[in-house]
């Protein structure tokens, strides 16, 4: 019960994307060098980044290229990108709890009203992350 490192990934491209976007063309065989990831599984974070309309990525050339200001990227919108769905994954509940059971019968109900509630709450949390404030975390790591 986690959620992939594809997040963490498209993390780290996105703050290259925005250190190096400028000064040259970012590429998946350049981000896979710097994430250490398949230059394939890099493509496939960059396309769900792009479908999802946070970066750009031209046609046949590459070069990849932030498409919103940094403020205006969560940590949520990235992680839903790349892996759609996943929060709702996080936790869930046995398939196979005895009917004959007062707690097998009612476990779903329980577990599901408590699960959504902290599922809820992490993606608040992912929400009041922007892209802004972990390059300028960056920033302050590479000092």
């Amino acid at each position: 019960m986690h959620i992939s490192k594809k997040c963490s990934v498209a993390v780290h491209c996105l703050i290259f994307i925005s250190e190096y976007g400028g000064q040259t063309k970012v590429t998946s065989e350049l981000l896979s060098l710097s994430t250490g990831c398949n230059p394939v599984t890099v493509r496939g974070i960059l396309s769900a980044l792009k479908k999802a309309g946070i970066i750009a990525v031209p046609q046949g050339t590459g070069g990849a290229a932030i498409q919103r200001p940094l403020e205006e990227i969560s940590l949520y919108q990235i992680c839903e990108a790349v892996e759609p769905g996943a929060i709702d994954r996080l936790m869930g509940v046995h398939t196979s709890p005895s009917p004959l059971c007062p707690v097998g019968r009612n476990i779903g109900r329980v577990l599901g009203k408590t699960y959504r509630r902290v599922q809820d709450g992490l993606a608040e949390s992912l929400r009041g992350v922007t892209l802004r404030e972990i390059v300028d975390e960056y920033h302050a790591a590479a000092e």
